[in-house]
């Protein structure tokens, strides 16, 4: 214990900055894991986690048993490999494309603009997509202009995938393409005048250059975005999706909100689905960062 000792009075300004930090952690997210022992209890409110019964792994079989288990895991590995495919890669070539512009004025003015999205809530923007996408939405007209029959887009199953992905790149990708722009700034000039000097065009830096020097934070961010394969955020999709939309809409965590905290409370079962849903994630992590790691040499540990 002696060189903790020695390292908090060599460090202890830094210690003070992330002791909230640790305690944020503990107290939201390590103390409230206790809970989890539900999942296998018959858990009732009067009884308390401790003294309600054991049921063991019966609400984990329901589950594999029931109709809605290969519709979700279909709907959020779905949704999750498109989002891996066309939402994942959009704030890499638009960093690319920002680093390329010359003009400073027009290549802040583009950044700004791009970074607006992010800040405007939840709730409004999730608003602005229902009115725009009704059935007198300005898109709806738009595309009505175009040969499609006049409809409320929100409504078709068939749809909600291509919206949730296009509002998802329209809301980030500005954002997201910050810590790329960092990445990129931090890759030494003297590498594009050796490639200059060998007759490399911009597009030929770009390849050999700019994208390996990106590579160490694409695969982190990369295996990260994997360990959360199925964890996606419920709370666009719930107010966006609707009953019509339950069958390409439907994912595990709307699930486990719906069977916990809505209807009949079945906080056991909805306990046991998300402890499933964390503990694929964690086999997902593990995965990719060891295939990194083999294939790279960048990895999370």
């Amino acid at each position: 214990m002696s060189w903790l000792v020695n390292d908090y009075r060599k460090h202890k300004y830094l210690y003070v900055m992330i002791f909230p930090v640790v305690l944020f952690y503990l107290i939201f997210h390590y103390v409230p894991m206790y809970g989890a022992i539900i999942a296998f209890k018959n858990y009732r409110i009067a009884d308390g986690f401790l003294h309600s019964p054991w049921v063991g792994f019966d609400h984990f079989i329901s589950f594999f048993q029931s109709y809605y288990f290969w519709r979700l895991l279909k709907n959020t590995l779905l949704l999750n490999v498109y989002m891996l495919l066309i939402s994942f890669p959009a704030p890499i070539i638009f960093a690319l494309l920002i680093n390329e512009i010359v003009s400073k004025r027009f290549k802040k003015l583009v950044q700004t603009i791009t970074y607006l999205p992010h800040f405007i809530s939840l709730i409004v923007v999730c608003g602005m997509i229902t009115q725009f996408l009704a059935r007198d939405g300005f898109i709806t007209d738009i595309l009505v202009w175009f040969g499609m029959e006049r409809q409320v887009l929100l409504a078709h199953p068939e749809y909600f995938r291509s919206i949730y992905i296009i509002s998802d790149i329209w809301q980030g990708v500005g954002w997201g393409s910050i810590v790329y722009l960092a990445a990129i700034t931090g890759i030494n000039p003297e590498l594009y005048e050796a490639s200059r000097i060998d007759g490399a065009n911009r597009w030929k830096q770009i390849l050999n250059v700019t994208i390996p020097g990106m590579m160490p934070i694409i695969i982190i961010l990369f295996i990260l975005k994997v360990g959360h394969m199925l964890d996606v955020g419920f709370e666009k999709i719930i107010l966006l999706y609707n009953p019509n939309t339950y069958v390409t809409a439907d994912m595990i965590s709307t699930f486990v909100y719906r069977k916990g905290l809505q209807g009949s409370f079945e906080f056991s079962y909805a306990t046991a689905i998300g402890l499933f849903q964390a503990a694929i994630n964690f086999i997902l992590l593990i995965t990719a960062n060891r295939i990194s790691r083999k294939v790279s040499e960048n990895s999370l540990w």
